[in-house]
């Protein structure tokens, strides 16, 4: 693709640990727009991260904006390297749900939800949760700790949790993607 840009036009990459010297090198173009979007980003409820090379115009960092705003929520970052750590949780991340998800599913049909019941009941749970988290603006230790009775279920529940690691699992799994990131860009 060398030489088919004109020096007005951007470029705009979301190849997951392509760094934007080796896509300006390649291309032969030096404005180059680095994002991360999401998997929510296709019904409009993305989170996008990004940066732009010091080539790249006051115009062209707009245009990225609005195109990455259509997708959902965008944040610009100064610095490349946060890409790779965005990708880590943001890219990643609904993968991570997703799992959480799975689970939730399979625990409900185990304890004896009805089918047709158990996604809307788990779905609603999360996005709710989410949503809560974002509208209130309290911290999720906040929240939790407010759902959260002594000697409940709620407080049995964290506990085997606790217990088998889910926060040092989620804690690795950010730690090996960011690594993964690194490796990809080289």
């Amino acid at each position: 693709l060398e030489g088919r840009f004109t020096r007005g036009q951007l470029v705009l990459s979301i190849v997951a640990g392509a760094a934007m010297a080796t896509i300006a090198r390649g291309l032969g173009h030096r404005s180059v727009v680095r994002a991360m979007p999401n998997t929510p980003a296709q019904i409009g409820q993305g989170m996008s991260v990004w940066t732009a090379s010091s080539e790249a115009s006051q115009r062209q960092k707009g245009t990225a904006r609005s195109i990455l705003g259509a997708m959902g929520r965008e944040i610009y970052v100064p610095d490349e390297k946060y890409i790779d750590m965005a990708t880590a949780v943001s890219g990643s991340g609904p993968a991570y749900i997703f799992l959480v998800i799975e689970a939730l599913v399979d625990a409900a049909v185990y304890i004896g939800l009805p089918h047709e019941m158990v996604e809307d009941l788990v779905l609603e749970t999360v996005v709710g949760a989410a949503r809560l988290t974002q509208e209130t603006g309290k911290r999720p230790k906040e929240l939790r700790d407010m759902v959260t009775s002594p000697g409940g279920t709620t407080a049995q529940g964290l506990l085997k949790l606790e217990e088998g690691g889910l926060r040092d699992l989620l804690l690795r799994a950010v730690i090996a993607a960011y690594e993964k990131a690194k490796e990809l860009r080289g």
